[in-house]
């Protein structure tokens, strides 16, 4: 086979793929991103500790939630300054968890959620029905939370 013939070929074949490799890059760029609800002023917050327990794991961290009445939720948990260990955004539909307490983290519909994530996404309820308690306890499972403002 001539160089020629073989560059030709060679571009046959990457022309095959051409399409099959755009359509996996437009296909990323275009899946749709949820935006969830920046806080505002009209959001509460609340800060304080919380005790995350399973029977496995107990955690003791800071705790900044804040929510709005149009049911929009933002959790952070930490363990000192600059270390999150849980960031959680949440509307009535969808939900994003991150951080080193979340393994590799998930965002989607609350109802496709795993189930190790739906206690923590069972917060939400808690503080959007409760927003003047000082102290927040919540079951779901085998998991306990207890918040302290």
């Amino acid at each position: 086979m001539s160089p020629i013939t073989a560059h030709r070929a060679v571009a046959i074949g990457f022309a095959a793929f051409l399409p099959i490799i755009l359509f996996c890059i437009i296909s990323c760029a275009t899946v749709s991103r949820h935006e969830f609800s920046e806080p505002a002023a009209g959001w509460q917050t609340k800060s304080g500790q919380i005790m995350y327990r399973t029977p496995n794991t107990t955690l003791i961290g800071e705790a900044l939630a804040r929510f709005s009445k149009a049911g929009d939720f933002d959790l952070t948990i930490s363990k000192g300054p600059g270390i999150t260990l849980l960031s959680l955004r949440q509307d009535a539909t969808f939900a994003e968890v991150r951080g080193a307490f979340a393994g590799k983290g998930w965002s989607g519909p609350v109802a496709q959620a795993p189930p190790q994530l739906r206690g923590w996404l069972g917060l939400r309820d808690l503080f959007l029905h409760a927003p003047d308690q000082q102290t927040l306890r919540y079951a779901a499972g085998k998991e306990t939370f207890v918040f302290r403002f």
